[in-house]
């Protein structure tokens, strides 16, 4: 629920995203934008982005565009940290434009492939390739395991996220 965010930063929300996800939100929070609003409605306001750079509360973004399946979707670039929490496949090039990061969050559903997903290989072969100083393994289905069974196969600087975690990152250059 978006009204609880509102009150705890006392001002609207900006949200970033590319076209079809800013309709999304339009479409499920339709409230929202309506002429006439009822009290304690979601303020948002929306940005649309491309695939170019851009700043979000003064931090330079990068997205990414990845593929979920054959739909496009956006993975970021922040800093030291590069977030990819929805992907099956990432072309070069755009993998090019998470290399060098500190921290890789990326998601990893199971063993087993998957349609639209990394699986846990998929996954193990990204890290190698970027090679961050840590890599953290999210949107997780119960189908990959145990977490204390799993997290004891992947190799140092690897891990399953959690709730709770905090990661420090180190602000690397882009290479």
């Amino acid at each position: 629920e978006l009204r609880a965010l509102n009150f705890h930063l006392r001002r609207p929300m900006d949200l970033h995203g590319n076209k079809a996800t800013l309709q999304a939100v339009r479409r499920m929070y339709h409230y929202a934008f309506a002429e006439m609003k009822y009290p304690g409605v979601p303020e948002l306001n929306l940005h649309e982005i491309g695939d170019s750079p851009f700043r979000a509360a003064g931090v330079e973004v990068i997205p990414a565009v990845v593929l979920h399946h054959r739909m496009p979707v956006l993975a970021f670039r922040i800093g030291g940290l590069a977030y990819v929490t929805d992907a099956k496949t990432i072309d070069p090039t755009e993998l090019d434009k998470l290399r060098g990061a500190d921290v890789l969050v990326l998601n990893a559903l199971r063993k087993k492939e998957h349609i639209s997903h990394l699986d846990l290989d998929g996954a193990l072969r990204i890290v190698e390739e970027l090679a961050p100083r840590e890599a953290w393994f999210t949107h997780i289905s119960h189908l990959m395991g145990h977490h204390a069974e799993v997290s004891a196969d992947l190799p140092p600087g690897v891990g399953l996220a959690y709730d709770g975690l905090q990661v420090e990152v180190r602000d690397r250059a882009l290479r």
